[in-house]
């Protein structure tokens, strides 16, 4: 089982970055000359078409995910019944974070939810901890600005530290999460969860049920609002914390307990982007099925047991 879902989770690391790509063009592709954003493409004249501006943020985003790649499949190497020492320690990380989403997403949907989240956690904390690596975010080029300061471009950046890509996560979460729910809830579902009548029919007089539809409906309209603002407040949440991290590294001089500080932020806020992604998914595709099974197991345990003897 763990070496499928160690496959699985590297496979989508390998395919996150390249989505996250593509959804943060947003304002990458010509960015001002001062800009903190630089597109590398037009700076160091790469043949690269212009509908893929390749800026300092995406560069770092390739780098660090080719590296952390590489790093996991020399630690690990060939996947064994038996495992190394190597293979040991990365299923433990994929066993700890299994059982703490497992309860939130469910069973049912947990073998296709939990490559994505797996990935979204080690993809957003390394990225996190980058900033703390040398060359990125100082190493660069420094420009003249109007009033005559120069300002330092740097060639690598955080791929959190720029909201173009912490809104690339954030759609990507949201489209992993649509496709999910569609896949082990199904429209019929969805339906009713956002807009159905959960009072039951039979205990309530027919005025009151039809009334609570009228109201369960426009509850539903209000949940529609707030799921579209989900991409909004997960991508603002990530971005404010990296990049408010990152200001501070450099205007403090990089002391040493802000290295501390920004290590448990980092962590804090993989940790977060995570748990909400898991949390979307669990309400939907997670109404207590794991408890019906176990409540039939019982049953079914008490009735293969026989009569009890007095």
């Amino acid at each position: 089982m763990v070496p499928r879902v160690f496959s699985s989770a590297l496979k989508t690391l390998v395919a996150l970055p390249l989505f996250a790509a593509f959804a943060a063009t947003a304002h990458a592709a010509n960015p001002a000359p001062s800009s903190i954003v630089v597109n590398v493409n037009q700076q160091f004249g790469f043949s690269l078409p212009d509908w893929f501006p390749l800026s300092n943020s995406i560069l770092t985003s390739f780098l660090i995910t080719t590296l952390l790649i590489i790093g996991i499949r020399l630690l690990v190497g060939k996947p064994k019944i038996v495992p190394g020492r190597g293979q040991a320690v990365f299923e433990s990380l994929i066993t700890a974070l299994k059982d703490m989403l497992e309860p939130i997403v469910g069973k049912k949907a947990m073998p296709g939810a939990f490559p994505v989240l797996f990935c979204f956690f080690i993809f957003i904390l390394v990225h996190n901890w980058s900033g703390m690596l040398p060359f990125i975010g100082t190493a660069g080029w420094f420009v003249t600005q109007a009033d005559g300061t120069e300002k330092l471009i740097p060639l690598l950046r955080p791929h959190t530290s720029e909201a173009n890509g912490t809104i690339a996560l954030a759609l990507v979460s949201f489209g992993a999460w649509l496709i999910l729910i569609f896949k082990y809830a199904g429209p019929k579902l969805i339906w009713h969860d956002l807009f159905g009548n959960k009072a039951g029919k039979g205990e309530l007089h027919p005025a009151m049920y039809y009334f609570l539809t009228v109201v369960f409906f426009l509850v539903g309209i209000i949940e529609l609002v707030s799921i579209g603002m989900r991409p909004v407040t997960l991508s603002a949440r990530l971005f404010g914390n990296v990049f408010g991290g990152e200001n501070l590294l450099h205007a403090t001089g990089f002391i040493f307990i802000f290295y501390f500080l920004e290590i448990i932020v980092g962590l804090v806020q993989a940790f977060v982007f995570t748990l909400l992604s898991s949390v979307y998914i669990g309400l939907i595709c997670n109404h207590g099925d794991d408890h019906g099974d176990e409540h039939e197991h019982g049953h079914g345990n008490v009735a293969d047991a026989g009569p009890a003897k007095h």
